[in-house]
């Protein structure tokens, strides 16, 4: 007596979830990358320094506020009230810890006045690793790099 065969029966996997999945990965990492390139290429001219310390990488957590020529502070890309900034300082630092770096990148003609509201911030916030970018001055004019003061 012959034994029916069973037909084999082939497994396949459904992969459209996992390319999904992908491309709403490869969407996210897009579009943050550009906003994260937005933010610090705003044209700024930043001013000179003689002395400082070139920028050392690392992964200490860090906010970059940008103060523009007319005195307008950009946080996050985003324009700041003076009287939120020290607000949402102090969320950041609850959130990254006490060792984030706060860097001001300030226009050369913005007065003095327009940045000490940024220094008070960071002081009521609890935050006391404040530092400057500047372009390094170099014997023979200004060169283009970030540096801090």
């Amino acid at each position: 007596m012959r034994v029916p065969r069973r037909q084999r029966m082939s497994l396949g996997l459904n992969m459209t979830p996992m390319i999904d999945v992908v491309f709403q990965l490869i969407i996210f990492f897009l579009l943050s990358n550009h906003l994260a390139q937005q933010e610090t290429h705003l044209v700024l001219d930043l001013p000179a320094a003689a002395s400082g310390r070139e920028v050392e990488s690392d992964d200490a957590p860090r906010v970059t506020i940008n103060v523009m020529s007319d005195g307008r502070i950009l946080l996050g890309g985003n324009e700041t009230p003076h009287d939120e900034l020290a607000r949402r300082l102090e969320f950041e630092r609850k959130r990254s810890g006490n060792d984030l770096e706060i860097r001001i990148r300030a226009d050369r003609t913005v007065p003095y006045e327009a940045v000490e509201p940024i220094l008070l911030a960071c002081a009521d916030a609890g935050i006391w690793n404040v530092t400057f970018a500047v372009y390094e001055r170099a014997e023979s004019g200004v060169q283009r790099a970030e540096g801090q003061k």
